[in-house]
C-alpha cells in the first residue's frame, strides 16, 4: 500500500483537497447516470477513497458531502430523463433490447413507492434506473427530492464506512499483520469472481438454452453426417434437450482451452511466465496465521476428505438402486484420478522450489476435486426447480477456488498446474454429464443425497484439517538459503551480507535486523529466562481472536507474529518493563547458511506498546521508538556470551552478533566494538 503511485496519490490530494472533493463527485455522479451507472466500479473506489479518509488525506464530511451531491445530480438526470421521454423511454436503445433494465427498478417502485427510491439506492442492479422511473410515471418533484437526498446521503455515508473503517484501523493492523490482510483479501476477491463467474455464466445459458438448441439442430440438418452424432442428443420432443445443448457447448470451450493449456505446457517443457510471477506473489505473501489456515485450506483435496463423502453418496444410490447414476458417479471419479496419474507421469515440468513433493501436472487434488463437486452438481441439480439448481455449481465453484488458492499459497503447484486440473476435471465431468443426462429420465428425491454428501465432507474436513496442517507445512517450506557462509568469515566480516532491515514495502515496518546468532537457541533462551524473560508460543488464531476480549489483561494479551521474507519467527521472547510496555526479542531463521552446519539465526528487539485503535475495538501490541533500550537491554543480558558489535554498512544500526555453541562459550567472551 506504500507504492510510488500511492505515494504521488496522496501527496496530489493533500496539495489538492477541493479537487479531490470534485473528483469523488464525479464518481458518485457517473455512478448514478442511467445506463452509465451499471458499468462505472464506483463501490472499489468509494472503497479506496474511504481508506483515504481514515488515513487522514481528507476530511470525512466534506468527502461525505461531495459524494451525495454527485449522487444526487446523477439520480436528477435520470429523474428529468424519464419525466422528458415517459413510457416512450422503452423504445430507445438500450431498453429496447433489454427491458429488464427498467422491469426490475419499476418492480421495486411500485412495490415500495416512494420508499423504493430509499431502496434502490443500495441495490446495484436498479440504482440507477429507479429515478428515471419515478419521472417516467410522473412523482411529483416535490416529493421525489426529499426522498433521493436522504437516499444519496445515507448511501454516500454507508458505502464509504468500510473503506473508512479500514483506513483507521490499517497503520495498526499492518504493522504486524499485513501480510495476512492481503492474503485474506485476495482470497476473498478469487471467490467472488468465482461465484460470479458461474453464477452469470448459468444465467446466460438459462436465458440462451433454448437459441442453443436451434442453432445446433441447425447444424444437423446441413451437416447430416457429422450432425447425426449431435442430433442423437439435442432431440427436441426431449425436455433435457436443452440442458445437453449447454452441456456440448460448455465442452467444446472449455475443452479446447485445456488442449490448449496442454500443448502449450508440453512444448515449453518449463512453467510459464505468469506461472513464475504468481509463485513469487504468493511467496512474498507467506505469513504464519495465513500458513495455517490455506494448509488447512489445502487438506480439503485429500482422500481423507472426498473418499468418504463420495463413498456414503455411492451407498446411498446403490441401496436406492439408481444403478446408472452409481455407475456415473464410479467413472467420474475412477477415470478421473487414472487420467490424471497417467498425465502427470507423462508430462514432466520442473516443479516449484517449496513443492518438495506432491507436485504433479496437472495437480491431481484439484482435478479430482474438481471432478467430484462437479459431477455431483451435475447429478443432483436436475432434480431442483427453476434458479435453484445453480446452487451445487456455485457450491463447487467455491470449494475448487478454495483448494486452488490454497495449493498456490502454500508453492505445492504453479498457476497452470492448478487452472489445468480444473480444466481437465470439468472437460471429463462434461463429457460424463452428457453421457448421464442422455441416458437418465427418470427422478429422484435428492435432497437426503445432498445432504449425506455435503455434510459428510464438511464434517470429514473439520476432522482432517487440524491433522493435516503440520504435516503440509513441512511438505511445501521454503528452500534452503542459497547464500552459504564460513563460520570464522561470518564472524569476522561477512555478517555485514545479511539484510540490515526488513524488506518491507511500509517504511514504518523496515525494523532493523539488530541481533545475529550462531548456535543453538536453547542457551540463550534458557539464559534470559533466568533473567526473566517469557518465551511466547507462536500466536495461532484463538490467540488472534482473543484480541477482541477487552476484558483480558493486556499482559496476557499474544504478540502477533511477523515474517522475515517467507520465514516465521522461530523464537519470541518477551518481557514487562512498566508503563503497559513490553520489550521482545525476535528471531528468524537467516537467510544464509554457514558452512559447518552450524544453525544461523537473525532478529530485531522491539519495545511494544499495548492499544486498543478503533474506540476499542481490538487490542493489539504494536513496536513503538525506543532509542534502542530494548536492543541494549537484551545486549547486557547476553554478556556471558562470546559477542561482538559494529555497525551495518548499510543502515549503520548497531549489529550485535554472538555465539551460543558450548564450543564458542569460554572463548572470545566480551563485547569488541
Amino acid at each position: 500500500m506504500d507504492s510510488g503511485w500511492f505515494d504521488a496519490t496522496l501527496a496530489w490530494i493533500s496539495a489538492h483537497p477541493v479537487a479531490a472533493g470534485g473528483l469523488i463527485f464525479l464518481i458518485a455522479f457517473c455512478d448514478s447516470i442511467i445506463v452509465l451507472g451499471i458499468v462505472v466500479p464506483a463501490l472499489p473506489l468509494l472503497f479506496a477513497i474511504g481508506a483515504l479518509i481514515g488515513l487522514g488525506h481528507i476530511d470525512g464530511t466534506y468527502a461525505i458531502a461531495c459524494a451525495a451531491l454527485g449522487a444526487f445530480a446523477g439520480d436528477g438526470i435520470g429523474y428529468w430523463v424519464g419525466r422528458r421521454w415517459g413510457t416512450q423511454l422503452r423504445e430507445h436503445w438500450p431498453f429496447s433490447r433489454y427491458p429488464q433494465l427498467l422491469d426490475r427498478g419499476e418492480q421495486v417502485f411500485r412495490r415500495h413507492g416512494l420508499t423504493g427510491i430509499l431502496i434502490a439506492r443500495f441495490v446495484g442492479a436498479i440504482r440507477a434506473f429507479v429515478p428515471a422511473i419515478a419521472g417516467m410515471l410522473g412523482m411529483p418533484l416535490r416529493r421525489y427530492v426529499p426522498m433521493s437526498l436522504l437516499a444519496c446521503v445515507l448511501w454516500a455515508a454507508l458505502f464509504l464506512a468500510p473503506g473508512w473503517i479500514f483506513g483507521a484501523s490499517y497503520d495498526a493492523v499492518a504493522a504486524v499483520a499485513d501480510r495476512l490482510v492481503l492474503v485474506l483479501g485476495g482470497l476473498l476477491v478469487v471467490l467472488a469472481l468465482a461465484w460470479a463467474g458461474v453464477l452469470y455464466t448459468y444465467r446466460w445459458f438459462d436465458r440462451h438454452a433454448n437459441a442453443l438448441l436451434a442453432r445446433l439442430l441447425q447444424w444437423t440438418r446441413a451437416h447430416p453426417r457429422l450432425g447425426r452424432y449431435a442430433a442423437s442428443l439435442v432431440d427436441p420432443r426431449r425436455p433435457e434437450s436443452a440442458s445437453l445443448a449447454i452441456l456440448a457447448a460448455c465442452l467444446l470451450a472449455i475443452g479446447w482451452a485445456w488442449f490448449a493449456l496442454l500443448g502449450t505446457v508440453w512444448m515449453r517443457g518449463e512453467p510459464l511466465a505468469l506461472d513464475l510471477t504468481v509463485f513469487q506473489a504468493m511467496y512474498t505473501l507467506r505469513n504464519p496465521l495465513a500458513d495455517r489456515l490455506m494448509a488447512g485450506l489445502a487438506s480439503i483435496g485429500d482422500w481423507e476428505v472426498l473418499v468418504p463423502a463420495s463413498a456414503l453418496a455411492l451407498l446411498w444410490l446403490l441401496w436406492r438402486r439408481r444403478w446408472i447414476a452409481a455407475a456415473h458417479w464410479l467413472a467420474a471419479l475412477a477415470f478421473g484420478l487414472v487420467l490424471t496419474s497417467g498425465l502427470a507421469q507423462l508430462i514432466d515440468m520442473p516443479r516449484p522450489p517449496t513443492a518438495h513433493s506432491g507436485f504433479g501436472f496437472p495437480s491431481v487434488s484439484v482435478t479430482m476435486t474438481t471432478v467430484t463437486f462437479g459431477f455431483f452438481a451435475v447429478l443432483i441439480a436436475r432434480e431442483l426447480p427453476g434458479r435453484s439448481r445453480v446452487w451445487p455449481y456455485l457450491v463447487a465453484g467455491v470449494v475448487g477456488v478454495l483448494l486452488g488458492f490454497s495449493r498456490l499459497y502454500l508453492g505445492a503447484h504453479w498457476l497452470s498446474d492448478v487452472v489445468g486440473g480444473m480444466l481437465l476435471g470439468i472437460v471429463w465431468l462434461l463429457v460424463l454429464g452428457l453421457a448421464y443426462r442422455r441416458h437418465v429420465a427418470r427422478s429422484f428425491w435428492m435432497r437426503p443425497l445432498a445432504a449425506i454428501f455435503y455434510v459428510s465432507f464438511a464434517a470429514a474436513a473439520l476432522w482432517h484439517a487440524p491433522r493435516a496442517v503440520d504435516p503440509l507445512l513441512e511438505r511445501f517450506h521454503a528452500p534452503a538459503p542459497a547464500l552459504v557462509l564460513e563460520r570464522d568469515e561470518w564472524w569476522e566480516r561477512d555478517w555485514a551480507r545479511l539484510p540490515g532491515q526488513r524488506r518491507e514495502r511500509d517504511a514504518s515496518r523496515r525494523w532493523a535486523l539488530e541481533i545475529q546468532v550462531a548456535g543453538p537457541l536453547e542457551p540463550l533462551r534458557g539464559h534470559l529466562q533466568s533473567l526473566g524473560w517469557d518465551v511466547q508460543p507462536q500466536a495461532d488464531w484463538v490467540a488472534t481472536l482473543g484480541l477482541l476480549d477487552d476484558d483480558m489483561p493486556a499482559g496476557e494479551q499474544a504478540v502477533l507474529p511477523a515474517t522475515l521474507g517467507s520465514e516465521a519467527e522461530t523464537l519470541l521472547m518477551r518481557r514487562p518493563v512498566g508503563d503497559g510496555r513490553l520489550q521482545a526479542l525476535r528471531l528468524w531463521r537467516a537467510p544464509a547458511r554457514l558452512a559447518d552446519g552450524t544453525p544461523l539465526w537473525i532478529g530485531t528487539t522491539q519495545t511494544l506498546s499495548f492499544e486498543r485503535p478503533l474506540g476499542g475495538l481490538f487490542g493489539i501490541w504494536l513496536p513503538v521508538l525506543d532509542d534502542d533500550a530494548a536492543h541494549a537491554a537484551v545486549q547486557r543480558a547476553l554478556t556471558g556470551f562470546p559477542m561482538r558489535q559494529a555497525p551495518h554498512p548499510h543502515t549503520l544500526a548497531p549489529v550485535l552478533r554472538l555465539r551460543t555453541d558450548a564450543g564458542a562459550l569460554g572463548r572470545d567472551g566480551g563485547a569488541s566494538r
